[in-house]
């Protein structure tokens, strides 16, 4: 059961970043592709329908990790107190902005909430970014499992960490570039003519940035947890998920060339998808590394919930994600195709 539920958490916070990913993209390029007001509107427009509705993925994995591993729950979200109240902050403030903006006919009211839009947008994924690199590194864990960590130290890996240092900041810029380039190619899908090109243009400039920042950030986490290695060599048919991150990568680049817009959006989610897996093939069975003693390691056996609890909840869990799954694709297959703007407001499609 304890390896059913890490996979399960696994999966609902890939299909957020997967979902909320392009989401989250499509803020950061939002002053850098729009030129006039029409092309901001058909950026909003191409997020209105699913934007809160992909947001439910943080929660319920959210809610997931409290039922399965609550001892994981109460010590993440004890020592990560203050980033994620910046988080917190930065999710209301980007719902706020996608929401406001067109409530007042006024340049400068737009104005405002497009510039909270993209400032949100673009620090969410450098923040959820250097979550996963903190996850990776570990933190000060002590023994009663508890952890505090300050915004930043001397910016160097150690027993002592800051929640930023270079390679948290590594971890930031890998999801502030992947996200931007993810929200790139969900854009070619949904617009059309200028702007359709000027997405599929910065798609593939930034799929080299990613490359680089990619190819940066693998051996740093190797330098940074050697013991990431471990499974891999246990195990390695696991081999298969850094081959499957750079024919992700491949595909995205080969198909963005070839105008096969989707392929290339559906190449960049695995992408994501891919890394996440590696990430978590590399810490398992542990949830929480610490960073000066491997013996306070948070483990999948430490933090399991009751055996009787777990089955209950893998029940419900089915029909929960069952419910969900058929509400997405009712949405998407709704909202499915170019965006229009002949309807008022920034929902309209």
């Amino acid at each position: 059961m304890g390896a059913i539920w890490f996979w399960i958490v696994a999966v609902m916070l890939a299909a957020y970043v997967v979902l909320d990913g392009f989401d989250i993209g499509i803020g950061i390029l939002y002053p850098l592709l729009a030129r006039d007001e029409q092309d901001r509107r058909i950026m909003m427009r191409s997020i209105g329908p699913v934007w809160d509705g992909n947001e439910v993925w943080l929660l319920a994995g959210g809610g997931t990790l409290y039922f399965a591993f609550p001892l994981l729950y109460a010590s993440a979200f004890s020592g990560f107190y203050l980033p994620l109240m910046i988080v917190l902050w930065l999710l209301i403030m980007r719902g706020a902005s996608i929401e406001l903006r067109a409530h007042v006919d006024s340049a400068v009211w737009r104005s405002f909430f497009d510039g909270l839009f993209f400032v949100s947008s673009a620090l969410l994924a450098i923040f959820f970014g250097a979550a996963l690199a903190n996850v990776i590194r570990g933190v000060p864990l002590g023994e009663d499992n508890y952890f505090f960590l300050p915004l930043w130290t001397n910016w160097r890996v150690g027993p002592e960490p800051g929640i930023l240092d270079w390679y948290t900041v590594i971890g930031g810029v890998v999801a502030l570039v992947a996200l931007a380039t993810h929200g790139a190619l969900y854009l070619a899908l949904k617009a059309t003519n200028e702007l359709e090109m000027r997405a599929v243009k910065f798609a593939k400039a930034g799929w080299v940035v990613l490359c680089i920042v990619t190819l940066v950030s693998l051996p740093a986490t190797i330098w940074v947890r050697p013991s990431s290695l471990t499974n891999y060599s246990e195990h390695p048919l696991l081999f298969i998920v850094p081959l499957a991150v750079l024919l992700t990568l491949g595909g995205m680049r080969i198909y963005a060339q070839k105008g096969k817009t989707l392929a290339a959006f559906l190449s960049s989610c695995g992408y994501l998808i891919f890394m996440l897996v590696g990430a978590a093939a590399g810490l398992y069975p542990v949830l929480l590394p610490s960073s000066s003693d491997p013996a306070r390691d948070i483990t999948i056996a430490k933090a399991l919930s009751g055996l009787h609890a777990l089955h209950v909840g893998l029940a419900w869990w089915t029909f929960g994600m069952a419910l969900a799954l058929t509400y997405f694709v009712v949405t998407y297959r709704m909202f499915r195709g170019k965006v229009s703007i002949h309807e008022e407001g920034d929902y309209g499609h």
